[in-house]
């Protein structure tokens, strides 16, 4: 599903040019920091769009809970609305005050601006469309790295803050879902992509890691074995280092049997040696009846025994890691009804706790004794 539209109050977004923008990519900069373990993800938008302030508290709340990484959509659209020229304030701001409580982001690169799709759609479409030529992805890419790799200038520039540079990038969100890739998906253009974009991020850091996009096995678009296979034969194993997966499900039960299905998959392309990286994950508490939709002690269930499950299975499925879907509970987009994805969060919208906070917590700290 789509990380949730910018909130109303944005911080001052500030333009940089392209060159400044790769500086960061310089021979004359610090070695790239050693990996860090980021097993455990979380999402959370509104923390994204939050003031300096929520953004601190919350972080900090998060950080007590064992997160070691949080993924963020880096909205292409509007970090790069004009070609060559990037507004990085929020992003910034955001990718700052996570260091400061040692949390490493995982940003997805997603959402191409109006400049490299040619297309005009009214907001209400949700839609979201890819650019009409794959080259265009890379400036913005090697911008990215440039600005939060290893040698990114956002840390030469804040040397008062410890880095945490950014080492792993996923590129884009659920293209098999028509709501994702133009209203029209197509495996082969998004492993175009996806090369382009492998290749300006391995450029810019050799040592980085590239996911693929996050794929659901849904039934609202491509059927995801489907997709997988029309993935693997345009070539795309070469342009990934890690496979990214959305396996949603009723129990534990069902998220690893997604996982084993999509290990055997990859096995069949002799692609069995690359790390699975669960990058959504989640199960809501309230709101319209779905497959997803329990009650809160039950929501809570599933997410501790669906986290130890994980851990159990880690390393006999090559599990990098997984990211839970969402902090916290969230209204309709404007215009769109209600669904069982906005009611997903460990927190209810008004911010109260669910049982699930709890049982997050006590999940991870069990595995991470």
């Amino acid at each position: 599903m789509r990380p949730r539209a910018l909130a109303a109050t944005l911080c001052l977004l500030v333009a940089f040019p392209l060159a400044g923008v790769l500086a960061g990519c310089g021979s004359g900069a610090s070695a790239p920091a050693p990996p860090r373990s980021t097993f455990v993800g979380l999402l959370s938008q509104d923390t994204f769009d939050g003031t300096p302030k929520y953004q601190a508290v919350t972080l900090a709340r998060v950080k007590t809970l064992g997160v070691q990484i949080l993924r963020q959509t880096f909205d292409w659209s509007k970090i790069e609305p004009s070609e060559g020229r990037f507004r990085l304030a929020q992003t910034d701001r955001f990718v700052l005050a996570a260091a400061k409580e040692g949390i490493a982001v995982l940003p997805i690169l997603f959402d191409a601006p109006r400049w490299a799709t040619g297309k005009t759609r009214p907001p209400e479409s949700n839609i979201v469309d890819p650019p009409s030529n794959p080259e265009s992805i890379e400036a913005f890419a090697r911008g990215m790295v440039g600005r939060y790799g290893p040698r990114g200038s956002l840390w030469r520039q804040n040397p008062g803050v410890d880095s945490v540079p950014v080492r792993n990038w996923q590129v884009w969100n659920e293209p098999n879902l028509p709501q994702y890739w133009g209203d029209k998906p197509n495996a082969r253009a998004y492993a175009s992509l996806l090369a382009v974009a492998h290749r300006a991020i391995h450029a810019s850091d050799p040592g980085a890691r590239v996911l693929s996009a996050g794929l659901p096995q849904s039934t609202l678009g491509v059927p995801f074995a489907t997709y997988v296979r029309a993935l693997y034969r345009a070539g795309a194993r070469a342009d990934f280092d890690v496979f990214a997966l959305h396996p949603y499900g009723p129990s534990a039960t069902a998220v690893i049997g997604a996982v084993r299905r999509t290990r055997a998959l990859m096995r069949r392309f002799g692609d069995d040696r690359k790390p699975i990286w669960i990058t959504e994950l989640g199960w809501a508490s309230a709101g319209p009846p779905s497959p997803f939709t329990f009650d809160p002690l039950s929501q809570a269930q599933l997410v501790a025994t669906t986290i130890d499950a994980l851990a159990l299975k880690r390393r006999a499925l090559r599990i990098a890691g997984f990211v839970y879907f969402d902090w916290r509970d969230a209204n309709p987009y404007p215009g769109r009804s209600d669904f069982w994805g906005l009611h997903t969060g460990l927190l209810e919208n008004d911010g109260i706790a669910k049982p699930a906070l709890a049982a997050f917590r006590d999940a991870v700290k069990r595995i991470q004794r």
